[in-house]
C-alpha cells in the first residue's frame, strides 16, 4: 500500500491575551468559527472535554504540506475569532501558569458528564493538549501488525515531542509533564503484544468490561486502532507549539506505518511492558537533553544517535512520500536547538517570567 494517507489531531488551549491563563470560552470561539474560513478543504474544530480547550482535526491527506496547512488554517480561524473575545489558542501541553477552578469547567454533554462521574479526578486533573497522527492502514489485521512491532520507537517520538516542562506555575524537571499526568488513566500507556486483530479486540472488550474504559473511544493505549477511521493512532506526542515539529513526528509516524506494515510476517521484537515503560520515562524525563534507550541496542544511548537509527530505519518509507529533507532537516534542528521543552526554558531564562513562556508561546503558535 503506497501514498497511505495520515491526518493530524491537535489540542489547544484558549488563553487570555493579557493574563495568559486559560478561560473556558470554547463554546462562544467555536461558535464564532463556524463558517469562518470553512471549506470543503479545512480542518474541523471541535469541543474537547474542557471548556479551556479547542481541537483542530486535519482530513486524510497524502501530501504532509496539505496537513500542516490545514493546521495553520484552524490555528489561524480560532485566533481571529478569539480576538474579539480577549483569547488567544496556544499550543502548548498543559496550562503553563498557575490555574483557577474556572480553567477546570467541563463541556456540556452527557458523554463528558459520564466521563467526569467514572474517572473523578483523574478526568478532572486531565487538562491537556495531545498530538495524535492516524495512519491509514489496509485492515485490522495491518494495523494491530503495526502497533505489536512499533512499540520500542514510540518513546522516541515522545522525547522529539516533549513541549510541557511547565504545570500551573511549576518547572515539573520534565521535558514532558503532560505524557505522566497521562499515564493516570487506567488504559494508557504501552501494552502486551496482541498478535493479531481478534486478540486485539478482545482486550479492547474486557477494558470496557471491566470499567476502565467506557467505550472504546477511551481506550487511550499510546498507539491503537482508531475506532472511528481505518488508521493505526498515536496518540503518545505532545502537541507541539511549531508546526514544522509537529510535521516531522507525524512524516517518522507514517513512515513507522509503512515499514512495519511491510514487515508483518516477521516475528515483533518482545519487548517488556515494563522496559517500553522506563524508556517512555527517561524520554519524558529528559527529552533529547541526555541518552535515551535505544530500539536497535536496547542500551542508552546518545539521544542524536537513536534519532539517526529511527530515520535509517525508515529511510525508504520517506524518501517515497518525500519526506526525507524534511525529517533530516527536523531531526537536525531538534538536535541542535532543542525540543519545545527547551525552547519554554529558553523562554523563561530570557524574560525572567512564567508570563515570558505564555507570551513566546502564543507567537510561535501563529508563526506559520
Amino acid at each position: 500500500m503506497n501514498g497511505r494517507r495520515l491526518g493530524v489531531e491537535e489540542e489547544l488551549l484558549l488563553s487570555d491575551v493579557v493574563t495568559g491563563e486559560v478561560r473556558p470560552l470554547a463554546r462562544e470561539v467555536l461558535a464564532g468559527c463556524e463558517g469562518v474560513g470553512d471549506d470543503d478543504n479545512g480542518a474541523s474544530l471541535k469541543h474537547e472535554f474542557f471548556l479551556a480547550q479547542v481541537e483542530v482535526a486535519t482530513g486524510p491527506h497524502t501530501d504532509i504540506g496539505s496537513v500542516r496547512n490545514e493546521l495553520a488554517g484552524g490555528r489561524a480561524r480560532i485566533a481571529d475569532v478569539g480576538a474579539a473575545m480577549g483569547v488567544a489558542p496556544l499550543a502548548v501541553p498543559g496550562p503553563v501558569l498557575a490555574m483557577t477552578s474556572t480553567g477546570r469547567k467541563i463541556s456540556p454533554g452527557d458523554r463528558y458528564s459520564a466521563v467526569d462521574l467514572h474517572y473523578g479526578e483523574t478526568a478532572r486533573q486531565s487538562l491537556m493538549c495531545a498530538m495524535h497522527v492516524h495512519v491509514e492502514v489496509a485492515d485490522p489485521e495491518e494495523g494491530v501488525a503495526v502497533i505489536d512491532r512499533v512499540r520500542p520507537w514510540i518513546p522516541v517520538l515522545l522525547a522529539l515531542s516533549t513541549n510541557s516542562p511547565f504545570w500551573h506555575g511549576v518547572d515539573t524537571g520534565h521535558a514532558s509533564w503532560r505524557s505522566r499526568v497521562w499515564n493516570m488513566w487506567p488504559t494508557s500507556g504501552p501494552a502486551e503484544l496482541f498478535g493479531n486483530a481478534d486478540a486485539y479486540r478482545a482486550r479492547a472488550k474486557d477494558m470496557v468490561a471491566r470499567g476502565a474504559a467506557l467505550d472504546e473511544g477511551l481506550i487511550n493505549l499510546d498507539v491503537r486502532l482508531s475506532h472511528r477511521y481505518p488508521t493505526v493512532e498515536f496518540r503518545v506526542a505532545d502537541v507541539c507549539t511549531d508546526l514544522d515539529d509537529a510535521m516531522v513526528i507525524a512524516a517518522l509516524a507514517r513512515a513507522l506505518v509503512v515499514h512495519f506494515a511491510e514487515r508483518a510476517g516477521d516475528p515483533p521484537d518482545a519487548w517488556r511492558v515494563d522496559e517500553l515503560r522506563a524508556a517512555a520515562w527517561r524520554a519524558a524525563r529528559f527529552g533529547l537533553a541526555d541518552r535515551l534507550v535505544s530500539p536497535a541496542s536496547r542500551e542508552l544511548a546518545p539521544a542524536a544517535d537513536v534519532g539517526q537509527q529511527l530515520a535509517d530505519l525508515v529511510a525508504e518509507p520517506l524518501e517515497t512520500a518525500g519526506d526525507t529533507e524534511l525529517v533530516r532537516a527536523g531531526l537536525h534542528t531538534f538536535m541542535t536547538r532543542g525540543t519545545g521543552a527547551t525552547r519554554q526554558r529558553d523562554a523563561l531564562a530570557a524574560g525572567g517570567a512564567m508570563a515570558d513562556v505564555v507570551a513566546d508561546l502564543r507567537r510561535r503558535t501563529l508563526r506559520f
